[in-house]
């Protein structure tokens, strides 16, 4: 067993390439999506590109973490999961209405987090937006697997509770970044991080 640890600035990272692994293979998985809709095989692609999140992360925790690991992981996570709900609202599985909903969350978020992350003040996920996470997974596999025909319900409520929860993780950072700004002095402490 190795011993070698990565310092915070390393960028050729083993949990890193499982993470670019997950970016260069997602556009695959959209075209599939598109062109056969349901199968095993896609199923079987889904669930691997999932769980390297969970990969990554075990590898980067166990090596060391990186600042290009702490941008690099959560926009896979993004780029494959909307993606994979966008192409499934292509093809008529999903509705636009609630995947527009959580992109807008994604994309409104991941903007205040750069703001003050430029101030000092870090954003650490909370426990709510991994759950989101998990649920939207869930949603998008239980639409990919091809029983889910026969039951299309399960993908169709795990996706909107998993909007409730990209709403309510996204109103708790908003909360939290507000709360943590008026602890702050005016010049930000470049260490301080929301709790």
């Amino acid at each position: 067993m190795s011993d070698v640890t990565y310092g915070p600035s390393a960028l050729a990272t083993p949990a890193n390439f499982v993470t670019v692994f997950r970016l260069l293979v997602s556009p695959f998985l959209f075209a599939m999506i598109v062109s056969e809709g349901t199968g095993w095989g896609l199923f079987a692609l889904w669930v691997v590109l999932a769980g390297t999140d969970g990969i990554d992360g075990w590898i980067a925790r166990r090596y060391g973490t990186t600042r290009s690991g702490a941008f690099l992981d959560p926009l896979a996570d993004k780029v494959l999961i909307l993606g994979a709900m966008c192409s499934l609202a292509v093809i008529g599985r999903f509705s636009w209405v609630p995947v527009v909903l959580i992109g807008i969350r994604e994309l409104g978020i991941s903007l205040y987090r750069v703001y003050w992350g430029r101030r000092g003040l870090a954003v650490p996920a909370r426990g709510s937006a991994k759950a989101k996470t998990l649920v939207q997974a869930f949603a998008v596999g239980a639409a990919l697997i091809p029983w889910g025909n026969d039951l299309p319900w399960v993908a169709d409520v795990s996706l909107w509770v998993s909007v409730v929860l990209a709403l309510v993780s996204g109103a708790q950072y908003l909360i939290d970044g507000a709360r943590a700004a008026t602890t702050m002095d005016r010049t930000p402490d470049p260490g301080h991080a929301l709790s």
